[in-house]
Protein backbone atom coordinates (compact mmCIF):
# COMPACT_ATOMS: atom_id res chain seq x y z
CA UNK A 1 0.00 0.00 0.00
CA UNK A 2 1.16 3.53 -0.79
CA UNK A 3 1.63 5.49 2.42
CA UNK A 4 2.44 8.71 0.54
CA UNK A 5 -0.99 9.48 -1.00
CA UNK A 6 -0.91 11.08 -4.44
CA UNK A 7 -3.68 13.54 -3.48
CA UNK A 8 -1.23 15.19 -1.04
CA UNK A 9 0.93 16.27 -3.99
CA UNK A 10 -1.85 17.69 -6.17
CA UNK A 11 -2.61 21.41 -6.65
CA UNK A 12 -4.80 22.89 -3.92
CA UNK A 13 -7.61 23.35 -6.46
CA UNK A 14 -7.64 19.59 -7.15
CA UNK A 15 -7.54 18.82 -3.43
CA UNK A 16 -10.57 21.09 -2.95
CA UNK A 17 -12.54 19.30 -5.71
CA UNK A 18 -11.65 15.95 -4.16
CA UNK A 19 -12.86 17.10 -0.73
CA UNK A 20 -16.12 18.50 -2.12
CA UNK A 21 -16.98 15.08 -3.54
CA UNK A 22 -16.17 13.42 -0.21
CA UNK A 23 -18.22 16.06 1.63
CA UNK A 24 -21.30 15.23 -0.44
CA UNK A 25 -20.92 11.56 0.48
CA UNK A 26 -20.57 12.42 4.16
CA UNK A 27 -23.61 14.73 4.19
CA UNK A 28 -25.79 12.01 2.66
CA UNK A 29 -24.51 9.56 5.25
CA UNK A 30 -25.23 11.93 8.14
CA UNK A 31 -28.69 12.73 6.80
CA UNK A 32 -29.66 9.06 6.76
CA UNK A 33 -27.69 7.66 9.72
CA UNK A 34 -27.17 10.38 12.34
CA UNK A 35 -30.06 11.22 14.71
CA UNK A 36 -28.35 14.47 15.70
CA UNK A 37 -27.51 15.79 12.25
CA UNK A 38 -30.70 14.63 10.53
CA UNK A 39 -32.61 16.55 13.21
CA UNK A 40 -30.35 19.58 12.70
CA UNK A 41 -30.85 19.55 8.92
CA UNK A 42 -34.62 19.41 9.37
CA UNK A 43 -34.71 22.12 12.05
CA UNK A 44 -32.49 24.53 10.08
CA UNK A 45 -34.17 23.64 6.74
CA UNK A 46 -30.82 22.68 5.23
CA UNK A 47 -30.96 21.02 1.82
CA UNK A 48 -27.75 19.03 1.71
CA UNK A 49 -27.95 18.80 -2.10
CA UNK A 50 -27.19 22.53 -2.18
CA UNK A 51 -23.98 22.12 -0.16
CA UNK A 52 -21.68 21.62 -3.14
CA UNK A 53 -18.55 23.61 -2.35
CA UNK A 54 -16.43 23.82 0.80
CA UNK A 55 -17.50 27.44 1.30
CA UNK A 56 -21.12 26.26 1.44
CA UNK A 57 -20.34 24.69 4.81
CA UNK A 58 -20.92 28.14 6.31
CA UNK A 59 -24.66 27.55 5.83
CA UNK A 60 -24.52 24.74 8.41
CA UNK A 61 -24.40 25.53 12.16
CA UNK A 62 -21.29 24.52 14.07
CA UNK A 63 -21.10 21.57 16.47
CA UNK A 64 -19.68 22.29 19.94
CA UNK A 65 -18.22 20.25 22.76
CA UNK A 66 -21.40 21.04 24.70
CA UNK A 67 -23.48 19.47 21.91
CA UNK A 68 -21.38 16.30 22.13
CA UNK A 69 -21.82 16.22 25.90
CA UNK A 70 -25.59 16.85 25.89
CA UNK A 71 -26.52 14.59 22.99
CA UNK A 72 -23.68 12.06 22.97
CA UNK A 73 -25.72 9.00 21.90
CA UNK A 74 -27.47 10.93 19.10
CA UNK A 75 -24.14 11.29 17.29
CA UNK A 76 -23.82 7.50 16.90
CA UNK A 77 -24.52 6.41 13.31
CA UNK A 78 -24.40 2.63 13.72
CA UNK A 79 -26.17 -0.04 15.76
CA UNK A 80 -24.33 -1.15 18.88
CA UNK A 81 -23.57 -4.56 17.39
CA UNK A 82 -21.29 -2.82 14.84
CA UNK A 83 -19.23 -1.06 17.54
CA UNK A 84 -15.95 -2.85 18.24
CA UNK A 85 -14.26 -0.33 20.54
CA UNK A 86 -15.43 2.40 22.90
CA UNK A 87 -13.13 5.32 23.66
CA UNK A 88 -13.47 8.67 25.37
CA UNK A 89 -11.97 12.13 25.04
CA UNK A 90 -9.43 13.03 27.70
CA UNK A 91 -11.87 15.21 29.66
CA UNK A 92 -9.22 17.77 30.60
CA UNK A 93 -11.65 20.67 30.02
CA UNK A 94 -15.05 19.01 30.46
CA UNK A 95 -16.73 15.66 31.02
CA UNK A 96 -15.28 12.95 28.74
CA UNK A 97 -17.30 12.26 25.59
CA UNK A 98 -17.86 8.68 24.45
CA UNK A 99 -16.67 7.79 20.95
CA UNK A 100 -17.68 4.51 19.36
CA UNK A 101 -15.67 3.06 16.48
CA UNK A 102 -16.36 0.29 14.01
CA UNK A 103 -14.01 -2.09 12.21
CA UNK A 104 -13.92 0.34 9.29
CA UNK A 105 -13.05 3.19 11.67
CA UNK A 106 -10.14 1.20 13.07
CA UNK A 107 -8.90 0.56 9.53
CA UNK A 108 -9.17 4.30 8.83
CA UNK A 109 -7.33 5.06 12.08
CA UNK A 110 -4.53 2.66 11.14
CA UNK A 111 -4.23 4.23 7.68
CA UNK A 112 -4.15 7.73 9.22
CA UNK A 113 -1.24 6.82 11.48
CA UNK A 114 0.60 4.89 8.78
CA UNK A 115 0.61 7.88 6.38
CA UNK A 116 1.49 10.18 9.30
CA UNK A 117 4.48 8.09 10.34
CA UNK A 118 5.49 7.84 6.68
CA UNK A 119 5.31 11.65 6.56
CA UNK A 120 7.84 11.65 9.41
CA UNK A 121 10.20 9.46 7.39
CA UNK A 122 9.34 6.15 9.08
CA UNK A 123 9.17 2.92 7.08
CA UNK A 124 8.74 -0.82 7.14
CA UNK A 125 11.27 -2.46 9.45
CA UNK A 126 11.60 0.46 11.88
CA UNK A 127 11.21 -0.26 15.60
CA UNK A 128 9.03 2.07 17.71
CA UNK A 129 8.97 2.27 21.50
CA UNK A 130 5.57 3.48 22.72
CA UNK A 131 5.97 5.63 25.84
CA UNK A 132 2.26 6.45 26.12
CA UNK A 133 -0.64 4.44 27.45
CA UNK A 134 -2.60 2.12 25.18
CA UNK A 135 -5.34 1.55 27.77
CA UNK A 136 -7.57 3.97 29.75
CA UNK A 137 -9.95 4.42 26.78
CA UNK A 138 -7.16 6.27 24.93
CA UNK A 139 -7.57 6.51 21.14
CA UNK A 140 -4.00 7.61 20.40
CA UNK A 141 -2.22 4.63 21.97
CA UNK A 142 -4.35 2.16 20.02
CA UNK A 143 -4.01 4.25 16.85
CA UNK A 144 -0.21 4.17 17.10
CA UNK A 145 -0.21 0.40 17.49
CA UNK A 146 -2.52 -0.10 14.52
CA UNK A 147 -0.67 2.41 12.32
CA UNK A 148 2.79 1.00 13.02
CA UNK A 149 1.48 -2.49 12.30
CA UNK A 150 -0.03 -1.30 9.00
CA UNK A 151 3.23 0.45 8.08
CA UNK A 152 5.05 -2.86 8.48
CA UNK A 153 7.16 -1.63 11.39
CA UNK A 154 7.54 -3.08 14.90
CA UNK A 155 6.34 -1.71 18.24
CA UNK A 156 7.25 -2.23 21.90
CA UNK A 157 4.34 -1.20 24.16
CA UNK A 158 6.01 0.06 27.32
CA UNK A 159 3.53 2.73 28.46
CA UNK A 160 4.24 6.06 30.11
CA UNK A 161 6.64 6.94 32.93
CA UNK A 162 9.21 4.66 34.63
CA UNK A 163 12.54 5.85 33.11
CA UNK A 164 14.28 2.68 34.38
CA UNK A 165 11.94 0.45 32.34
CA UNK A 166 12.25 2.72 29.30
CA UNK A 167 16.05 2.40 29.29
CA UNK A 168 15.92 -1.33 29.96
CA UNK A 169 13.66 -1.64 26.90
CA UNK A 170 15.91 0.55 24.74
CA UNK A 171 18.95 -1.52 25.65
CA UNK A 172 17.15 -4.85 25.05
CA UNK A 173 15.23 -4.14 21.83
CA UNK A 174 17.24 -1.33 20.17
CA UNK A 175 14.33 0.82 18.92
CA UNK A 176 15.15 3.65 16.53
CA UNK A 177 12.04 5.76 17.32
CA UNK A 178 10.24 6.70 20.52
CA UNK A 179 6.68 8.03 20.79
CA UNK A 180 6.17 10.20 23.86
CA UNK A 181 5.12 13.48 25.43
CA UNK A 182 8.17 15.70 24.82
CA UNK A 183 8.48 16.94 28.42
CA UNK A 184 9.22 13.30 29.37
CA UNK A 185 12.42 13.28 27.30
CA UNK A 186 14.41 15.52 29.72
CA UNK A 187 13.42 13.12 32.51
CA UNK A 188 14.80 10.06 30.72
CA UNK A 189 17.92 12.04 29.82
CA UNK A 190 18.40 12.91 33.50
CA UNK A 191 17.92 9.25 34.50
CA UNK A 192 20.51 8.20 31.90
CA UNK A 193 23.03 10.74 33.22
CA UNK A 194 22.49 9.68 36.84
CA UNK A 195 22.91 5.99 35.93
CA UNK A 196 25.86 6.29 33.52
CA UNK A 197 23.85 5.29 30.45
CA UNK A 198 25.45 6.36 27.17
CA UNK A 199 22.17 7.71 25.85
CA UNK A 200 23.73 9.81 23.07
CA UNK A 201 25.01 6.63 21.43
CA UNK A 202 21.85 4.57 21.97
CA UNK A 203 19.80 3.12 19.12
CA UNK A 204 17.19 5.91 19.42
CA UNK A 205 17.53 8.52 16.67
CA UNK A 206 14.00 9.91 16.37
CA UNK A 207 11.17 11.08 18.65
CA UNK A 208 7.56 11.46 17.50
CA UNK A 209 6.10 13.82 20.09
CA UNK A 210 2.47 14.20 21.15
CA UNK A 211 0.41 16.38 23.46
CA UNK A 212 2.82 19.32 23.72
CA UNK A 213 4.33 21.64 21.14
CA UNK A 214 8.01 21.64 20.27
CA UNK A 215 7.92 24.77 18.13
CA UNK A 216 7.25 28.48 18.13
CA UNK A 217 4.88 30.10 15.65
CA UNK A 218 7.73 30.51 13.14
CA UNK A 219 8.55 26.76 13.44
CA UNK A 220 11.82 27.34 15.30
CA UNK A 221 12.23 25.08 18.30
CA UNK A 222 10.67 26.48 21.48
CA UNK A 223 12.45 26.33 24.85
CA UNK A 224 11.47 22.69 25.43
CA UNK A 225 12.51 21.68 21.92
CA UNK A 226 15.87 23.46 22.30
CA UNK A 227 16.46 21.85 25.69
CA UNK A 228 15.93 18.39 24.22
CA UNK A 229 18.01 19.05 21.10
CA UNK A 230 20.94 20.53 23.03
CA UNK A 231 21.15 17.49 25.29
CA UNK A 232 20.24 14.72 22.85
CA UNK A 233 20.49 15.26 19.11
CA UNK A 234 17.30 13.43 18.22
CA UNK A 235 15.29 14.07 15.10
CA UNK A 236 12.13 15.64 16.57
CA UNK A 237 8.66 15.49 15.02
CA UNK A 238 5.62 17.32 16.38
CA UNK A 239 2.15 15.90 15.90
CA UNK A 240 -1.30 17.28 16.62
CA UNK A 241 -4.51 15.25 16.95
CA UNK A 242 -7.63 14.73 19.03
CA UNK A 243 -10.15 11.95 19.61
CA UNK A 244 -12.87 14.03 17.93
CA UNK A 245 -10.81 14.39 14.72
CA UNK A 246 -9.85 10.72 14.32
CA UNK A 247 -6.96 12.22 12.33
CA UNK A 248 -3.37 13.34 12.89
CA UNK A 249 -1.39 16.31 11.60
CA UNK A 250 2.25 15.19 11.55
CA UNK A 251 5.38 17.08 10.55
CA UNK A 252 7.60 15.90 7.74
CA UNK A 253 11.39 16.12 7.94
CA UNK A 254 11.25 19.81 6.94
CA UNK A 255 9.68 20.58 10.35
CA UNK A 256 7.42 23.30 8.97
CA UNK A 257 4.02 22.32 10.38
CA UNK A 258 1.74 19.29 10.53
CA UNK A 259 0.53 18.16 7.12
CA UNK A 260 -3.19 17.99 6.35
CA UNK A 261 -4.52 14.64 5.11
CA UNK A 262 -7.33 15.70 2.74
CA UNK A 263 -8.69 12.16 2.38
CA UNK A 264 -9.62 12.16 6.05
CA UNK A 265 -10.64 15.62 7.24
CA UNK A 266 -11.92 19.03 6.12
CA UNK A 267 -10.61 22.00 8.08
CA UNK A 268 -11.85 25.55 8.60
CA UNK A 269 -10.52 28.35 10.78
CA UNK A 270 -13.31 30.42 12.35
CA UNK A 271 -13.52 33.60 14.41
CA UNK A 272 -15.74 34.18 17.46
CA UNK A 273 -18.75 34.84 15.19
CA UNK A 274 -18.12 31.57 13.32
CA UNK A 275 -16.94 33.37 10.18
CA UNK A 276 -13.94 32.18 8.19
CA UNK A 277 -10.79 34.11 9.09
CA UNK A 278 -8.64 35.58 6.34
CA UNK A 279 -5.84 33.42 4.95
CA UNK A 280 -2.80 33.61 7.23
CA UNK A 281 -4.79 34.69 10.31
CA UNK A 282 -5.29 32.70 13.50
CA UNK A 283 -8.67 31.12 14.11
CA UNK A 284 -10.38 28.28 15.95
CA UNK A 285 -9.83 24.98 14.17
CA UNK A 286 -13.17 23.57 13.03
CA UNK A 287 -13.24 20.11 11.48
CA UNK A 288 -15.46 17.82 9.42
CA UNK A 289 -14.37 14.18 9.48
CA UNK A 290 -14.45 12.12 6.28
CA UNK A 291 -14.96 8.34 5.95
CA UNK A 292 -15.80 7.93 9.65
CA UNK A 293 -18.57 5.38 10.15
CA UNK A 294 -19.34 5.22 13.86
CA UNK A 295 -19.40 8.85 14.95
CA UNK A 296 -18.59 11.38 12.21
CA UNK A 297 -18.62 15.08 13.07
CA UNK A 298 -19.67 18.05 10.95
CA UNK A 299 -18.18 21.51 11.55
CA UNK A 300 -16.96 20.64 15.05
CA UNK A 301 -15.16 23.51 16.81
CA UNK A 302 -12.14 22.02 18.56
CA UNK A 303 -11.33 25.04 20.75
CA UNK A 304 -7.72 25.02 19.48
CA UNK A 305 -6.29 28.24 18.03
CA UNK A 306 -3.89 27.99 15.08
CA UNK A 307 -3.35 29.14 11.51
CA UNK A 308 -2.61 27.43 8.21
CA UNK A 309 0.34 27.71 5.83
CA UNK A 310 -0.46 27.15 2.17
CA UNK A 311 2.84 27.32 0.28
CA UNK A 312 4.16 23.94 -1.01
CA UNK A 313 6.50 22.11 1.35
CA UNK A 314 10.10 21.09 0.62
CA UNK A 315 9.00 17.46 0.94
CA UNK A 316 6.87 17.81 -2.21
CA UNK A 317 3.48 17.80 -0.48
CA UNK A 318 1.14 20.59 -1.48
CA UNK A 319 -1.33 20.15 1.37
CA UNK A 320 -1.81 23.00 3.81
CA UNK A 321 0.13 22.76 7.05
CA UNK A 322 -1.03 23.53 10.56
CA UNK A 323 0.92 25.89 12.80
CA UNK A 324 1.73 25.05 16.42
CA UNK A 325 -1.41 25.35 18.55
CA UNK A 326 -1.03 28.62 20.44
CA UNK A 327 -3.73 27.72 22.98
CA UNK A 328 -7.30 26.76 23.61
CA UNK A 329 -9.89 29.46 23.14
CA UNK A 330 -11.45 29.13 26.61
CA UNK A 331 -8.02 29.02 28.30
CA UNK A 332 -6.91 32.49 27.18
CA UNK A 333 -5.46 34.55 30.05
CA UNK A 334 -5.23 38.33 30.34
CA UNK A 335 -2.42 38.91 32.85
CA UNK A 336 -1.58 42.54 33.63
CA UNK A 337 -2.71 43.61 30.16
CA UNK A 338 -0.87 40.83 28.32
CA UNK A 339 -2.79 38.10 26.49
CA UNK A 340 -1.28 34.63 26.78
CA UNK A 341 -2.15 30.94 26.92
CA UNK A 342 -1.04 28.31 29.46
CA UNK A 343 1.33 26.74 26.91
CA UNK A 344 3.48 29.90 27.01
CA UNK A 345 3.81 29.53 30.80
CA UNK A 346 4.61 25.83 30.44
CA UNK A 347 7.30 26.65 27.88
CA UNK A 348 9.16 28.83 30.39
CA UNK A 349 8.91 26.33 33.26
CA UNK A 350 9.95 23.36 31.11
CA UNK A 351 13.27 25.09 30.47
CA UNK A 352 14.18 25.67 34.14
CA UNK A 353 16.65 22.99 35.18
CA UNK A 354 15.72 23.02 38.89
CA UNK A 355 11.94 22.77 38.34
CA UNK A 356 10.86 19.14 38.60
CA UNK A 357 7.12 19.65 38.05
CA UNK A 358 4.48 22.35 38.43
CA UNK A 359 0.82 23.39 38.43
CA UNK A 360 -0.59 26.58 36.93
CA UNK A 361 -3.75 28.10 38.39
CA UNK A 362 -5.71 31.07 37.08
CA UNK A 363 -8.41 32.79 39.13
CA UNK A 364 -10.33 36.07 39.17
CA UNK A 365 -9.43 38.74 41.72
CA UNK A 366 -11.88 41.05 43.48
CA UNK A 367 -12.16 43.35 40.45
CA UNK A 368 -12.57 40.51 37.95
CA UNK A 369 -9.03 40.51 36.54
CA UNK A 370 -7.04 37.33 35.89
CA UNK A 371 -4.42 36.27 38.44
CA UNK A 372 -1.96 33.46 37.69
CA UNK A 373 -0.26 31.34 40.35
CA UNK A 374 2.54 28.90 39.54
CA UNK A 375 2.95 26.15 42.14
CA UNK A 376 6.39 24.69 41.53
CA UNK A 377 8.00 21.48 42.66
CA UNK A 378 11.58 22.69 42.80
CA UNK A 379 14.95 21.30 43.77
CA UNK A 380 15.68 24.65 45.41
CA UNK A 381 13.49 27.38 46.90
CA UNK A 382 13.71 30.86 48.42
CA UNK A 383 13.55 34.53 47.43
CA UNK A 384 16.42 34.25 44.96
CA UNK A 385 14.69 31.39 43.17
CA UNK A 386 11.44 33.37 42.97
CA UNK A 387 13.35 36.34 41.56
CA UNK A 388 15.08 34.12 38.98
CA UNK A 389 11.77 32.60 37.88
CA UNK A 390 10.05 35.97 37.59
CA UNK A 391 12.96 37.34 35.57
CA UNK A 392 12.65 34.40 33.19
CA UNK A 393 8.91 34.99 32.80
CA UNK A 394 9.35 38.71 32.16
CA UNK A 395 12.10 38.06 29.60
CA UNK A 396 9.87 35.67 27.66
CA UNK A 397 6.30 36.93 28.32
CA UNK A 398 6.81 40.51 29.62
CA UNK A 399 4.76 39.65 32.73
CA UNK A 400 5.36 37.34 35.70
CA UNK A 401 2.87 35.22 37.69
CA UNK A 402 2.85 34.70 41.44
CA UNK A 403 5.22 31.90 42.48
CA UNK A 404 4.63 29.36 45.25
CA UNK A 405 6.37 26.09 46.13
CA UNK A 406 5.04 22.65 47.05
CA UNK A 407 6.47 19.17 47.52
CA UNK A 408 7.38 17.42 44.26
CA UNK A 409 5.46 14.26 45.23
CA UNK A 410 2.38 16.30 46.17
CA UNK A 411 2.32 17.95 42.73
CA UNK A 412 2.88 14.60 41.02
CA UNK A 413 -0.25 13.17 42.68
CA UNK A 414 -2.33 16.12 41.44
CA UNK A 415 -0.82 15.99 37.96
CA UNK A 416 -1.57 12.30 37.50
CA UNK A 417 -4.97 11.44 38.98
CA UNK A 418 -5.94 7.82 38.39
CA UNK A 419 -8.81 8.73 36.09
CA UNK A 420 -6.62 10.81 33.74
CA UNK A 421 -4.26 9.55 31.03
CA UNK A 422 -2.54 12.90 30.45
CA UNK A 423 -0.77 15.04 33.04
CA UNK A 424 -3.06 17.79 34.36
CA UNK A 425 -1.06 20.99 34.78
CA UNK A 426 -3.60 23.79 34.27
CA UNK A 427 -6.50 24.63 36.60
CA UNK A 428 -8.94 27.35 35.62
CA UNK A 429 -10.70 28.67 38.75
CA UNK A 430 -12.21 31.75 37.16
CA UNK A 431 -15.92 32.30 37.58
Amino acid sequence: MNFQPEIERQPLSEIEKFQEKELSNMLRYLSSKSPYYSRLFEKEKIQISKIKQLNDLQHIPITTKEDLHLYNDDFFCVEKNKIVDYMTTSGTLSEPTIFAVTNNDLERLAYNEAISFSCAGSKKGDIFQLMTTIDKRFMAGLAYFLGIRKLGASIIRVGNGIPELQWDTIERFKPDTIICVPSFIPKIIQYAIENDIDYKNSSVKKAVCIGESLRNEDFTLNLLGKKIKENWNLQLFSTYASTEMNTTFCECEAGMGGHHHPELIICELLDDQNNLVKQGEFGELTITTLKVEGMPLLRFKTGDICRFHYEPCKCGRTTKRISPIIGRKNQMIKLKGTTLYPTAIFDVLDNVEYIENYLVEVQSNEVGMDEVIVIAGSKKEGKEVIKDLKDRFRAKLRVAPEIKFAEIDYIKKIQFPQTQRKPVKFFDKRK
